[in-house]
């Protein structure tokens, strides 16, 4: 038994130098097609990236828009809303004078209806006056209180 190594086969040299050229071309093109690759990849992500942020401003310069509207909206709602609260308060007025005057109506029916009682009240007098025999005095108290006198001192109450 000899401790010496075992010679090498002469084919292996040869196909050890073939196999690393072939590993090495490999390399290279496995490197290039994931170069060829990653940039396609970027480039990808670029264009969707684009299109997103395109869209994104859009959004956003129509949300700033939209803001600048809104706001010139709330301002004019104040401002109407104002002049409602102040239309308000004219009609209001006006619907305080309209109540009075209403109670001066009533007040006025009421001074009417009055006044037409004491007129019954003289007129009943006159009518009494003439169908007397003469001579008696007839005196008309207290208008408005439904009362009158007629002749000889008697009093005798009238529409009250």
């Amino acid at each position: 038994m000899s401790t010496s190594p075992p010679p090498p086969p002469p084919t292996t040299t040869p196909t050890t130098t073939t196999t690393s050229q072939a590993t090495t071309a490999e390399t290279e093109t496995t490197d290039q097609r994931t170069t060829e690759a990653k940039t396609a990849f970027e480039a990808s992500l670029r264009s969707v990236g684009a299109n997103y942020e395109t869209a994104l401003r859009d959004r956003a310069r129509t949300l700033h828009d939209n803001s600048t509207v809104l706001d010139k909206q709330e301002a004019d709602v104040r401002r109407a809303t104002e002049q409602l609260a102040k239309q308000n308060d004219q009609l209001a007025k006006v619907a305080d004078q309209a109540r009075d005057g209403l109670k001066e109506i009533g007040d006025v029916q009421n001074w009417a209806e009055l006044i037409e009682r004491d007129l019954l009240i003289v007129e009943e007098t006159v009518r009494l006056a003439e169908e007397g025999e003469g001579g008696g005095i007839i005196v008309v108290l207290g208008m408005g209180m439904g009362m009158a006198m007629g002749r000889m001192g008697s009093w005798r109450g009238m529409g009250g």
